[in-house]
């Protein structure tokens, strides 16, 4: 019974904490400006998040590491420091973009602008990590974004064709736009694979003090989580494409414009709904990045850490997300656009990803930490093709962007 009531909860969580502002806004632009063809890379990028969250909850379960232990005693600090800053700046951004999606939600719900809300919503955020549990911020929180299923009721409700939206997750190539075709691609790739879930998802396993007879669990929480949060960014990719452009919006370039989504299904309620699944999914994204940031330099330097010890216990993990949600407010009250942070950071992820995967994976075929659990040739034959696709798309795509292209 308590497996089932574990695998329960996280697949709740998986679910609520899948669809950020990441994935809202990518499967947004990318459904407005190309219809149903970019689901397929919804689709491998679920795909790949699948693979890795399993891999960490059975890294964390078997070697009793996280992800960010194990790379640095197998690889030794001066190799870990790579994949450490890389992962903390990256990290930063998409948490300066997650302040922002609530920011924004905020404006719409108040009319005041969205710089004004930054601060509070850091200083909120900081206050439940300061006193919140690991079980709360990783369950209790996480649950309520399940409003964001909201946006799979609305695509079946608005009758897609759905042979149109099966068709849509066999790759093709673009119409028109080609650059930015590519580039909305990785940025859904980036959105889906980030690097603070399953290293997070790795730290609340130790947290949860998981052994192996939670390897099931694992499959299953890894599996129906990732798969349902797949299912939802699929559901605003199908509503963004059979509103938005309905409405003669083909280029998602101010988030004021996807309240719309939802009116035509919900009715006013729409519009309410719209404002909930963006400011409860960012805010339950932004604990999740700066709680993984204070995980990520704890265990890097070898502190003390834990969400569940009080901050006097561990001064350092408390400080990291400290400054970490300080520093990350300060771009959204500055008046940064919080839709372009959101783009950029997530293809900026997707080409970074080879340093934090890659030395993952080498230690997932480690007979010295994983036994007879190793990765088997799919899994690692997965991954691999998906993060090299995404590394591409990321290293072709970000620079005609920067200096323009076609």
């Amino acid at each position: 019974m308590k497996k089932l009531v574990e695998i329960s909860l996280g697949v709740v969580t998986s679910v609520g904490g899948f669809l950020e502002v990441g994935s809202m806004a990518t499967a947004a632009q990318a459904g407005a400006t190309f219809g149903f063809q970019l689901i397929w890379a919804v689709v491998l990028g679920t795909i790949c998040i699948i693979f890795l969250v399993e891999m960490a909850g059975r890294f964390a379960a078997v070697s009793h590491h996280t992800i960010c232990d194990g790379i640095r005693e197998r690889f030794g600090f001066n190799v870990f420091v790579w994949p450490l800053l890389a992962t903390l700046l990256l990290s930063l951004m998409v948490l300066s973009a997650e302040i922002g999606g609530v920011a924004i939600a905020l404006e719409l719900a108040s009319g005041i602008g969205f710089q004004w809300w930054a601060l509070p919503v850091a200083f909120l955020a900081w206050l439940l990590l300061w006193k919140g549990t690991f079980g709360f911020i990783e369950k209790g929180v996480s649950m309520l974004g399940l409003v964001t299923l909201c946006f799979v009721v609305a695509a079946v409700m608005l009758k897609p064709d759905w042979t149109a939206v099966a068709a849509g997750a066999v790759p093709s190539l673009p119409a028109h736009d080609t650059a930015n075709y590519w580039f909305m691609a990785v940025s859904i790739l980036g959105a889906s694979i980030s690097p603070y879930l399953f290293m997070f998802y790795s730290s609340g396993a130790i947290e949860d003090q998981w052994d192996k007879s939670y390897l099931g669990a694992n499959r299953a929480i890894a599996g129906l989580g990732m798969t349902f949060g797949g299912t939802i960014s699929i559901g605003v990719l199908i509503v963004a494409a059979l509103v938005l452009a309905t409405h003669g919006i083909n280029q998602v370039d101010d988030y004021h414009q996807m309240p719309l989504m939802l009116i035509p299904v919900f009715g006013f309620w729409g519009f309410i709904l719209f404002v909930a699944s963006l400011a409860i999914a960012c805010f339950g994204a932004a604990l999740e990045v700066a709680l993984q940031q204070a995980y990520l330099v704890a265990q890097g330097f070898g502190w003390t850490w834990g969400e569940d010890r009080k901050p006097r216990d561990d001064p350092g993990f408390s400080a990291v997300y400290t400054v970490s949600l300080l520093l990350a407010a300060l771009p959204i009250m500055l008046g940064v656009d919080p839709l372009r942070l959101t783009i950029f950071s997530m293809a900026l992820t997707a080409a970074s990803l080879p340093l934090t995967v890659v030395p993952f994976l080498f230690l997932l075929n480690d007979e010295r930490y994983v036994g007879e659990h190793r990765n088997g040739i799919l899994s690692n034959a997965a991954v691999i093709f998906i993060i090299a696709l995404g590394f591409v798309l990321a290293v072709v795509t970000i620079p005609l962007q920067i200096f323009g292209g076609t």
